[in-house]
């Protein structure tokens, strides 16, 4: 057979238009994929986005609540001084005790007890 023969046979096993059929179905998956991909990306900075404003709301109230927490803080501190306590127990009635009397484990008491004396 002459290279002429061949060439005219091989000719024909080649489709005389260019064929997109093929091509379609992988041209769809590929924007397909691209598109779902967008699609999620989307979709996870937007969840992002909501995780931050949260973030940023409960910073915003952990603060709040350190401060209230300092005020109420401050607040007991006062209540506990010294010269406030006294002035308080005087208010109820309380006198200052004298030297403290103990019990010990048998009954019997170690110490001299003492009337306490009231001052006004």
């Amino acid at each position: 057979m002459s290279a002429q023969g061949r060439i005219a046979r091989l000719a024909r096993l080649v489709p005389a238009g260019a064929s997109h059929a093929r091509r379609t179905p992988f041209v769809l998956l590929v924007v397909v994929l691209l598109g779902s991909g967008l699609l999620t990306l989307l979709l996870l900075n937007a969840s992002l986005n909501k995780g931050s404003f949260r973030l940023s709301k409960l910073e915003q109230e952990t603060e709040r609540l350190t401060d209230q927490q300092q005020a109420l803080q401050q607040q007991v501190d006062g209540y506990s001084a010294p010269a406030v306590l006294e002035r308080r127990a005087k208010g109820l009635g309380l006198v200052p005790g004298g030297v403290p009397v103990f019990l010990a484990p048998d009954g019997s008491v170690r110490g001299d007890a003492e009337s306490a004396e009231v001052t006004e």
